[in-house]
């Protein structure tokens, strides 16, 4: 969601949150003889630190944590994408930052289009798809525009850089397309990295919504000493609803998390939704838009998924400030709200989230402030 409608409002925003507290996070509990919510454990917010870096980049998206030390990066350490400029010019964020525990900021990477090795149809503007793989290898997505409106977006490409912050390489085409989120798997030499692309059709319907909508399944081959390698790619989700939108930018598939039994799911945020892709690692075409988890209740436009350790599925939404639990039984046994500040409340404020290693709370970024919080 763009920052730009509440930049003004921003102070008033981060003190109002400070001050309501408690009071604040109404949860609707599950009954004592159903399943033990995972965010029933957690009743403060914290705020870690801003996360802008000096050349004033905002609108803060992906988050991903270091999971070993290597090069610059430190393991428990959170990595944040950037997707403004300072000019809060949507798609042209061009910054990395990194954040410790205690609050220490510092940038991991500037990129540049000057910069990229291969091809990133439209150069840099970098979004909520961010993962850490194994080597301390960054694998981002890039959906720029030229003027931070949707009309120049183009197809953009995932750029991977060293963990020194270097970019090492490109990948573009094979079904990436407005890389929007993206949540990865390991498993020894390999990752599956998952990838939701939001713009087949979408500039080009002009507002319409079209249901073109894809994740995209990249086997990448990981080595030691060199970048990782693509080796195969299936498209295992489409027809996802998606628009352009002059406060959000694109609106389209976003989080995916993959949960047990080897099922994906999926934040379908044209309709307010969460679907399941089956066999998500191992299957050879397209769900189509899966199976539906859960609608409606406390979703409201979900953004940024992750999968608890309890394999509940915990989304934020972008229409009302709210991270709802939701079991792979498709029922909403928990939520509270994250951010109340706009109108209404938490309006585009929250996109990526992810479990605080040692099951000790839920990391999120707030756009409305540009902070990274802690849930815990």
């Amino acid at each position: 969601m763009a920052a730009r409608h509440r930049m003004a409002a921003a102070a008033a925003a981060a003190g109002a949150i400070t001050a309501l507290g408690l009071a604040t996070a109404t949860a609707a509990s599950a009954q004592s003889s159903g399943p033990v919510s995972y965010l029933s454990h957690f009743s403060k917010l914290t705020t870690i630190a801003s996360t802008v870096p000096h050349n004033g980049d905002v609108n803060p998206y992906g988050i991903a944590i270091v999971r070993h030390s290597t090069g610059r990066l430190r393991a428990g350490d959170v990595l944040i994408s950037n997707f403004n400029d300072k000019a809060n010019l949507q798609g042209t964020g061009k910054t990395l930052v990194e954040i410790s525990p205690g609050g220490h900021r510092s940038l991991f990477a500037t990129v540049r289009r000057s910069m990229l090795p291969g091809s990133c149809p439209g150069g840099v503007g970098l979004t909520t798809a961010l993962e850490v793989l194994p080597g301390g290898w960054v694998v981002v997505g890039s959906t720029p525009s030229s003027n931070g409106m949707a009309a120049t977006a183009k197809a953009g490409c995932l750029i991977v850089l060293n963990s020194m912050g270097k970019v090492a390489e490109t990948i573009s085409g094979y079904g990436i397309n407005g890389p929007w989120d993206s949540t990865a798997v390991v498993r020894g030499h390999v990752a599956d990295l998952f990838v939701t692309n939001v713009l087949n059709g979408t500039v080009a319907a002009d507002g319409k919504v079209v249901h073109r909508g894809t994740v995209v399944r990249l086997g990448l081959q990981l080595h030691r000493f060199a970048p990782p390698t693509l080796a195969s790619w299936t498209t295992i989700g489409s027809g996802f609803a998606q628009q352009t939108n002059a406060a959000a930018f694109i609106l389209g598939p976003t989080g995916v998390g993959l949960g047990r039994h080897g099922t994906l799911y999926v934040a379908d945020t044209q309709n307010s939704r969460i679907t399941g892709i089956p066999n998500a690692l191992t299957r050879s075409g397209t769900a189509g838009t899966g199976f539906l988890l859960t609608r409606g209740g406390q979703l409201n436009m979900p953004l940024g998924l992750a999968i608890a350790p309890d394999g509940h599925v915990l989304t934020v939404n972008g229409g009302n400030g709210k991270v709802v639990e939701t079991t792979p039984g498709g029922v909403q046994i928990a939520w509270r709200y994250l951010d109340t500040s706009g109108s209404p409340k938490g309006a585009g404020a929250l996109f990526g989230l992810a479990v605080r290693p040692g099951l000790r709370g839920v990391y999120y970024v707030d756009d409305a402030v540009n902070t990274l919080r802690l849930l815990h």
